[in-house]
């Protein structure tokens, strides 16, 4: 099988952090020995490729930039030295897109910890293009069976959650609490969380995000909105607290205040990645309590091959909005606002 590969591609590329988007044709880049091309037919829009956009992370970016990396596509063109990828295959383009392999933490699985580490749409261009090249060790395989816009956001929303619930390390039965619950981390995590046996309370803004998390599973919802007294709102809930937390929310007051309403020997979990933020708690609370206060990245190939059979079974899927890749600067503005409901996904051919 073969494909005919254009010369140029329609891509969003921005030049200097914060500066204008810009909807252009670009070269079709070519895939290294290790690497396959991707004919990227959809593309979820994480809060991480706003980040990458505003640079506001204490990593700086590649520019010009081609930004995410929640690209979904068919394998067009592959390296000499690739065999785990055949052309016609279906493959993701996650964040992690390459590491060492050689490293301490490569060699224990912990890849997107790699200090050497590539990443898609923040040093190497990613799935804003309609091609974009993956190392072939770390590209996500995706069944011929599965819908390509629907699988996309599970490539980074979907694996950076599961990969906090198993670090969350909960027995079944047991109560967690998600932290910007209607986002598009947090709808999918709602659905983790419940297909592994737990019981979920979600904590977000406004009717319509209710009613989506309620939709997907919850058995509570607190809306921040609302609520006066979200600690005792909470553990009323919960019956004294849930057992861990998983902090989707870019808010630094809501990251600190888990660890307030978090249960005794309760496990709070950091994923959002506010620009700048601290998490604040007391140390005698903190002590008294033995809470634990864990950071989780990103999960490795194995985590990803998880998180994707979840999907495959029907366990979980994104709520998610269609739209042409030409419109990523509108979506980058309602991000910005908190307007969207689980997840925007970009249509290359548009």
């Amino acid at each position: 099988m073969s494909y005919e590969i254009p010369q140029t591609q329609k891509a969003c590329v921005f030049y200097e952090n914060g500066g204008p988007i810009t909807y252009k044709d670009i070269p079709v880049p070519k895939p290294k020995p290790t690497e396959i091309l991707v004919k990227v037919l959809y593309s979820g829009v994480c809060h991480t490729d706003l980040h990458a956009w505003k640079g506001d992370w204490p990593l700086a970016t590649k520019l010009p930039l081609v930004g995410g990396h929640e690209g979904a596509g068919v394998v067009v063109a592959k390296g000499e030295n690739v065999t785990s990828f055949e052309i016609g295959d279906y493959a993701g383009i996650k964040w992690l897109n390459g590491s060492c392999m050689g490293c301490e933490f490569c060699e224990q699985g912990a890849e997107p910890n790699c200090p050497k580490a590539d990443l898609s749409g923040y040093t190497h261009d990613g799935s804003f293009q309609q091609y974009a090249t993956a190392d072939a060790i770390q590209a996500a395989h995706i069944s011929k069976e599965t819908d390509l816009a629907g699988v996309a956001p599970i490539l980074c929303a979907g694996v950076t959650v599961y990969k906090a619930l198993k670090t969350a390390d909960l027995r079944a039965g047991e109560w967690v609490c998600i932290s910007g619950a209607a986002g598009g981390l947090g709808s999918l995590a709602i659905q983790y969380a419940k297909a592994m046996g737990l019981r979920v309370v979600g904590i977000d803004g406004g009717d319509e995000k209710k009613e989506l998390c309620k939709s997907l599973g919850a058995e509570a919802f607190i809306d921040f909105t609302k609520t006066k007294d979200i600690v005792k709102a909470v553990q009323e809930a919960t019956n004294g607290g849930p057992h861990g937390v998983i902090n989707v929310s870019v808010s630094e007051a809501a990251i600190s205040q888990s660890c307030e309403y978090v249960r005794p020997l309760g496990k709070v979990v950091l994923v959002g990645l506010p620009a700048g933020a601290q998490v604040k708690t007391g140390v005698f609370e903190a002590v008294v309590k033995s809470i634990e206060i864990k950071g989780s990245y990103v999960g490795n190939r194995k985590d990803t091959a998880e998180a994707l059979d979840f999907y495959t079974r029907g366990l979980v899927k994104s709520p998610f909005k269609i739209v042409g890749l030409s419109e990523l600067p509108k979506v980058f503005e309602l991000m910005e606002q908190g307007k969207i409901l689980g997840r925007m996904v970009l249509d290359t051919s548009k």
